[in-house]
């Protein structure tokens, strides 16, 4: 079939009123988590992830999908107009998109980020399409030498990319692959750090951790901080950016889709890295740097395009090569494992109608969002005026019959309650969780394509060198170990993340 052939059974799938209304649904689910601060994709999805057992395997997907590009939008409504980012990559939006509001210019400012926003995902959706045939061909080549080389180099640039020192992602990422090597081996029959509990001998779920890790512990943070009682709501000028906005703002929109999309094809890249690191870039080409932070629209243009280029342009490699890039792709990955797919290259030749699908329901869905986000601003704002005392009960509900109706266990929802301790014990120490997701999921499939090829080989590891894709990971990886030893390096890293967090 030609390219134009699987773009229109791409969209014949996502148009049909059942994933239509699906990708509606992701879409007012994402914008309305990304508006309420402390309740982010990475737990809602997590809690949803049992309810797509009972739909189709495409329908689910879309609205996960939805759910994720959503809340990109949905955090930059109260990041503009109460200072307040909803999501962690909007932060970076409040200190041109506030300031900008107190000016009268917060419609101009909520419009710029939602045409922004639709321009990435646009060209990030047509590099899904563009890209994902080919890489998926390349894909094919690989063996399990390859795939161990190139989880191994994912790894590695995961800790790199993940905030705070190098030394704690690397402690995350083994106690994940710790924790995805609990149960009965495969190979070997022999039970492996389940402390003689019969409940652990299938493993732990990936639901249990998730839920554990990003929504309890996020519940308890919560509840440490003060609430939103008090914001003060920004006018709401007239929502058409003027001339002057469009010719400042078209160019920023250009370098952050750029920015976005390349990073959020790297390991530990994401939407949060991305807003910052457009930010960053934005301000360095500017000819007047010290006026950012005073409400320029470049400000919020390049980062908002950015976070929703590398929200979208994560699914290439979970899709071409069935490698989840951060912690919501591991997520994704779960989402399609529930239904019996297998992400990478082989889902373009079996399966066409599930990425076709996928990638035509990303441009319809972008669509909706900027239809329901910029009429509705109002609404949406006035949800911010729900305590979070009256919110936390049913978030923490809905978490435990996400866990619960997994295995119909109390078990399950015992050890995922201990799992959000860990969370907020690793969130006090400022680890940051996602490399643990990546070790859990990718730990699994590392030590089998491990076996397979020492299998293959008779135990002989030379193979890892004679194939020439093998290779070429094995020397990015040693690339990268160098470049974590290098001072230089590792003083430009705590800048950026300091920047970050400042």
């Amino acid at each position: 079939m030609s390219f134009i052939d699987l773009l229109l059974l791409g969209f014949s799938e996502a148009m049909t009123v059942q994933n239509l209304s699906f990708c509606l649904l992701g879409a007012l689910l994402g914008t309305l988590i990304g508006v309420l601060p402390g309740i982010g994709p990475t737990a809602t999805i997590a809690v949803l992830l049992p309810i797509t057992f009972f739909l189709p395997p495409l329908a689910g997907i879309i609205m996960l999908a939805g759910i994720y590009y959503g809340a990109q939008y949905g955090g930059t409504t109260t990041a503009v107009l109460v200072n307040l980012p909803g999501e962690a990559s909007s932060v970076v939006t409040t200190l041109d998109g506030y300031q900008m509001a107190q000016q009268g210019r917060a419609g101009a400012a909520l419009a710029v980020a939602a045409l922004g926003s639709f321009f990435a995902g646009t060209v990030a959706t047509f590099a899904i399409a563009v890209a994902g045939p080919t890489l998926s061909t390349f894909a094919l080549s690989f063996g399990p030498a390859e795939y161990v080389s190139l989880m191994v180099f994912g790894l590695l640039a995961a800790t790199i990319l993940a905030s705070g020192p190098v030394l704690k992602a690397i402690g995350m990422i083994l106690i994940g692959l710790l924790l995805g090597m609990v149960g009965t081996d495969q190979a070997t029959g022999a039970e492996r750090l389940t402390f003689g509990a019969i409940e652990l001998f299938d493993g732990i779920d990936f639901i249990v951790i998730a839920i554990g890790i990003f929504g309890f512990s996020e519940i308890i943070a919560n509840l440490e901080r003060s609430g939103s009682e008090g914001v003060t709501l920004a006018p709401i000028s007239r929502l058409w950016p003027s001339r002057d906005d469009f010719r400042r703002s078209w160019a920023a929109v250009l370098r952050g889709t750029g920015v976005g999309t390349f990073l959020g094809l790297l390991p530990g890249g994401g939407a949060t890295l991305a807003s910052f690191s457009a930010y960053s870039f934005e301000k360095k080409m500017s000819r007047t740097p010290h006026k950012f932070g005073t409400g320029v629209v470049e400000g919020v243009a390049a980062p908002e395009a950015a976070n929703n280029a590398a929200a979208q342009s994560s699914f290439i490699p979970l899709l071409t090569l069935g490698i989840p890039s951060n912690n919501m792709m591991a997520m994704m990955l779960s989402a399609f494992m529930i239904h019996g797919i297998t992400p990478g290259p082989t889902v373009l030749t079996n399966q066409p109608e599930i990425f076709w699908g996928l990638v035509a329901s990303m441009w319809i869905g972008n669509l909706l969002l900027v239809i329901i986000n910029l009429p509705m601003i109002g609404i949406w704002v006035k949800l911010l005026t729900v305590p979070y005392r009256l919110l936390y009960p049913a978030i923490l509900l809905f978490c435990c019959i996400g866990v619960y109706s997994m295995n119909n266990r109390i078990f399950d929802v015992i050890l995922a309650a201990g799992f959000g301790l860990l969370g907020y014990a690793f969130r006090k120490a400022k680890c940051e969780p996602g490399p643990l997701l990546l070790g859990f999921v990718l730990g699994p499939l590392l030590e089998s394509n491990l076996r397979r090829t020492l299998l293959i080989t008779q135990g002989d590891p030379g193979i890892f060198v004679e194939r020439p894709i093998s290779l070429t990971m094995l020397i990015a990886t040693v690339i990268l170990l160098a470049l974590m030893i290098l001072p230089s390096f590792r003083k430009t890293r705590e800048e950026a993340f300091q920047e970050e967090e400042g």
